[in-house]
């Protein structure tokens, strides 16, 4: 009577550490959907080992505002790609993958670099200051008509993939311009 009483007993302590883990890959539902504002910074051909030139595209969520000194101030989420290689100093329209090669139409996935996210990264800023940082394993965005709609994969708490999608609609603004 006992083996028949433990059985399920054990069945369901197994589900329930298995319900506890989210399923791979799982959606973060805390980062927004869409970004308010976008910049773009051209670097040109910057690297001397790689032919493609070399913009930053830089989204904040609402709350967040760059001020007069560069700095970021509010509350919100900053969704930054350092790295983005295209043919000739502009985003140009069509499907940029992340890669480890330095070939148009892709970026470089987040890294730390010394202390400081590098590539493809997601900051999550609460009164001015740095609560987390989420770097980019890999993903894609497509760039069409003043939009963007972005695929990404980064490492969840549970060391799962994890999968955020989001958007932009609007006018990239040339850092120079803002």
């Amino acid at each position: 009577m006992k083996k028949i009483v433990i059985l399920p007993v054990l069945a369901g302590i197994v589900l329930a550490f298995i319900s506890c883990r989210p399923s791979s890959p799982s959606a973060y539902r805390g980062l927004p959907k869409t970004y308010a504002t976008a910049y773009t910074t051209a670097y040109g051909n910057c690297y001397d080992s790689i032919a493609a030139a070399v913009i930053m595209l830089d989204l904040y969520s609402d709350g967040l505002e760059l001020t007069k000194e560069n700095g970021i101030q509010g509350t919100g989420y900053n969704l930054c790609f350092s790295d983005v290689l295209v043919p000739d100093s502009l985003l140009e329209e069509g499907e940029y993958r992340s890669a480890n090669t330095a070939e148009p139409f892709t970026f470089l996935a987040g890294r730390s670099y010394e202390g400081y996210p590098h590539g493809a990264y997601i900051l999550n800023i609460e009164e001015d200051k740095i609560k987390n940082i989420q770097l980019v394993d890999s993903g894609s965005f497509v760039y069409r008509n003043d939009s963007l709609l972005f695929t990404l994969y980064y490492r969840n708490t549970y060391g799962g993939k994890a999968t955020y999608q989001c958007s932009f609609a609007g006018t990239l603004i040339p850092w120079q311009n803002r």
